[in-house]
């Protein structure tokens, strides 16, 4: 699909540039990350509270039960998070192409390294021009897997191990995630960790939304909009 847009130039004429629009992101895969992304900040804000508790609320213990609807909240986010991913995992088999890209990182390819390296200089400043692409760029792709796909395993595996502790022995969450504590040496350990894999995803979530913003403002493409409509749409007819 192709659009045209009408630039003024400098001279009072007018100059039309071609847009090349591409339809990328399928629907329920840009729900799924509106719906992810609401959850990691639900999980991230309850999950404070429950590391470092509110003060002493004043009266009967019985009329204040704030900790208690903020567990509530941070194990529906974590419900929604986990029932979400298996989702994601799904519709990377039915899904286009594009949908695998979360998963496929492909480390064998001389030119996703080489291309990775642009990136990097790049976001460092290093690079004038940046290079154009459809689905994710090689270090948007590798970041995406690093911080966000294995964080939001090992933050299911470990916060349903710890939600097992509430549920019981023999409970569902006991028999699929009971190996966890042990794994670590004991019940403190994963509360550690997993506290730390929040502060993980946070910084990975401050410096997502930091490049979105930068790359929708400088880059050839567009990003948060394509996240909203599916569309990638292209800044220049310049090759790539």
């Amino acid at each position: 699909m192709a659009l045209e847009k009408s630039l003024e130039t400098g001279d009072g004429q007018e100059k039309v540039r071609k847009q090349t629009a591409v339809y990328v992101y399928e629907a329920p895969l840009r729900l799924w990350h509106w719906v992810t992304a609401l959850s990691i900040v639900v999980l991230g804000v309850t999950g404070y509270f429950i590391g470092a508790p509110l003060p002493t609320m004043p009266g009967e213990a019985m009329d204040n039960y704030l900790m208690g609807y903020i567990r509530f909240a941070h194990f529906a986010a974590g419900y929604v998070l986990a029932i979400g991913f298996l989702g994601r995992v799904y519709w990377a088999f039915v899904g286009n192409h594009h949908a695998r890209e979360l998963f496929l990182v492909p480390v064998h390819r001389k030119a996703w390294w080489k291309e990775l390296w642009h990136e990097v200089r790049w976001y460092l400043f290093l690079e004038k021009v940046p290079k154009k692409y459809i689905g994710h760029n090689p270090l948007g792709q590798l970041a995406m897997f690093c911080f966000f796909v294995i964080g939001a395993v090992f933050m299911s595996v470990t916060g349903f191990a710890l939600y097992a502790e509430g549920l019981g022995q023999g409970s569902w969450a006991d028999r699929l995630f009971g190996w966890v504590i042990p794994l670590f040496g004991q019940s403190q350990d994963v509360h550690t960790w997993h506290h730390l894999g929040m502060w993980y995803l946070v910084v990975f979530v401050m410096i997502h939304v930091y490049l979105a913003v930068r790359e929708d403002i400088v880059s050839r493409q567009s990003l948060i909009s394509t996240m909203v409509g599916g569309w990638r749409m292209f800044k220049d007819d310049r090759p790539d």
